[in-house]
């Protein structure tokens, strides 16, 4: 096994580690290890306030204090700094990224690229001529909807220190808004189900412009993008634009490309598609 690779999966925004199951599951059945880390405030250090329980009461939501208040990017950083030195013992690593896991995965390759032989990014952000709030600027984003987000945010995020999310609302428009923009090829008890994995916080820091991809560090990974054809929260305009400046940052090592059919959600809840392209990467 010391010639295997180990998959490092890196999740996104109010996600965590569970939502990997079915993938660990599928990478496991084709002989691969693989370890799915919680973030610092996720996953078991995560808050979920009384008031965030039924009957909410939204008003002790918007005011009740999150652990996830303080942390930055340096500090997912160094969460997965840490497990990647810990993999590395076993032999060979590989570091996959979703959504705004990616912001996480860049900066890690930027600092310690010898920690790891492949760097994937699943429709995840790959910062390279602008930072994350640029590239929402951007033709490429125009069409992403920002209101179901905005309906369901709870409290003011500046005196939070944190961005509160209910994603347990009961209101049609804003599960439809939601639905839509991640999951609208799961029935609807598959996209509630994932829902209900979410949970409410999420760190402000998704990285300054000294974030994004480095070409001394970060670009002497070999790098694959795997694009979501059907994602309306990370549009494959702004996946491919991403790519681009990648491959014009270091010419000699373009990305890999590959292509899942499916919106932003439905590769974790259907991970076979998935788990035989990561596979197909552990040798490489």
């Amino acid at each position: 096994m010391q010639n295997q690779p180990t998959f490092v999966l890196v999740h996104g925004a109010f996600a965590n580690s569970f939502s990997f199951a079915p993938l660990q599951a599928e990478l496991a059945l084709l002989g691969h290890r693989s370890v799915a880390l919680d973030l610092p405030g996720h996953g078991f250090e995560a808050t979920f306030p009384a008031a965030y329980q039924a009957p909410q009461d939204l008003d002790a939501l918007a005011a009740a204090p999150g652990s996830i208040k303080g942390v930055m990017l340096a500090d997912n950083v160094a969460r997965v700094t840490e497990v990647l030195e810990r993999a590395k013992r076993n032999g060979p690593t590989v570091l996959v990224a979703h959504s705004r896991g990616g912001c996480t995965a860049t900066a890690v390759a930027n600092a310690r690229p010898e920690l790891i032989d492949r760097i994937v990014y699943v429709s995840a952000w790959c910062p390279v001529d602008l930072d994350v709030a640029g590239y929402y600027a951007e033709p490429e984003m125009a069409d992403v909807e920002p209101g179901g987000f905005a309906a369901a945010l709870v409290g003011n995020p500046a005196e939070l220190g944190l961005l509160r999310t209910n994603f347990r609302t009961a209101d049609p428009a804003t599960l439809d808004a939601f639905k839509q923009a991640f999951a609208a090829d799961l029935t609807d008890d598959e996209f509630r189900t994932f829902l209900n994995t979410f949970q409410p916080d999420e760190n402000l820091d998704a990285g300054t412009p000294d974030d994004r991809a480095q070409a001394a560090t970060w670009g002497r990974i070999p790098r694959t993008y795997v694009r979501l054809a059907a994602d309306a929260s990370l549009p494959p305009a702004v996946q491919d634009r991403m790519i681009r400046e990648a491959d014009a940052l270091t010419p000699d090592n373009p990305f890999d490309v590959r292509t899942l059919e499916g919106s932003h959600l439905r590769w974790l809840v259907h991970p076979g598609a998935a788990a035989e392209v990561l596979a197909g990467l552990a040798g490489n």
